[in-house]
């Protein structure tokens, strides 16, 4: 039951940012995100009351500081989403979300195993695949140091995330859900903030709305589901399954997109996803 359900969080994962990524092609990042995460809001709230837990009055600061790192994490990722090419975004993404909290780790005194310093370097070996072009697939436009349009953002965005994961990590399992929904709500006012401070109107075509609501249930159906994996099986299962979401972005890129990646490409986008593995491990 734990395999099953981490992989179908890993699905929900990897296709809720492929139609946020979409959506926020034609409508502001910041109010795509903020209308996303309302829907995983309510969707948030009609399953915590199920989960049997506490929440304790620390985690939910600590889900709220999480919020924060959340919250500019998802906004960075989607906007590389918009402007890069999704089957290279998405892993370089995860790989440096993963890669962040092991190095902290490392700060704090602990040391990782070989296989975590193994995805380390593929990881890094991944980006630089990834980044490199080939004139055969009409990539022309590159970004900062570079690189693809897009990668830059990704990579700050996994940085993020990264420190999101890190804020998580505090938080005690007799909490359950209760920490993501302190996160939800300090993530949506800050981003609403924002766009208030910006001047961004919160505002959506109809056609685009439904396509964003349904990136936010889907992602919060994700964050559930692999809860409820971590506390049927071993942690480490469900995490190292899970990490492998890019994988649903990739192929839905090439299906709906019809992207077009280099070969060296498609290794360093293979290298990012066994990389995850080996640092979730």
């Amino acid at each position: 039951m734990t395999v099953a359900l981490a992989l179908l969080a890993a699905v929900l994962y990897g296709a809720a940012d492929f139609i946020g990524g979409l959506a926020s092609r034609k409508t502001a990042t910041v109010v795509v995100v903020i209308l996303s995460q309302l829907s995983g809001f309510v969707v948030l709230l009609a399953i915590v009351p199920f989960m049997g837990s506490r929440p304790l009055t620390i985690d939910l600061w600590w889900g709220i500081a999480g919020g924060a790192f959340g919250a500019v994490g998802i906004v960075l990722l989607y906007r590389a989403l918009a402007i890069g090419r999704m089957g290279i975004v998405s892993p370089v993404t995860a790989v440096i979300a993963a890669i962040i909290p092991v190095l902290f780790s490392i700060t704090i005194g602990e040391r990782p195993s070989i296989l975590a310093w193994c995805g380390i370097a593929l990881a890094i070996l991944a980006v630089v695949l990834v980044s490199m072009h080939d004139p055969g697939t009409g990539q022309g436009a590159r970004g900062p140091l570079g690189m693809p349009i897009g990668v830059p953002t990704a990579i700050l965005s996994g940085v993020t995330l990264g420190f999101f994961f890190i804020v998580l990590a505090k938080v005690q399992p007799i909490s359950g859900l209760y920490p993501l929904l302190s996160a939800r709500i300090a993530s949506v006012a800050a981003l609403t903030v924002v766009a208030f401070v910006q001047r961004i109107p919160i505002r959506v075509t109809r056609s685009a709305l439904p396509a964003i609501l349904f990136s936010g249930a889907l992602d919060m159906a994700a964050n559930s589901l692999y809860v409820i994996a971590a506390h049927q099986g071993l942690i480490a299962i469900a995490a190292v399954l899970t990490s492998l979401y890019p994988a649903s972005t990739v192929a839905l890129a090439a299906i709906v997109l019809h992207e077009r990646l280099a070969r060296t490409q498609w290794i360093g986008v293979a290298l990012a996803l066994i990389g995850v593995v080996l640092v979730a491990r």
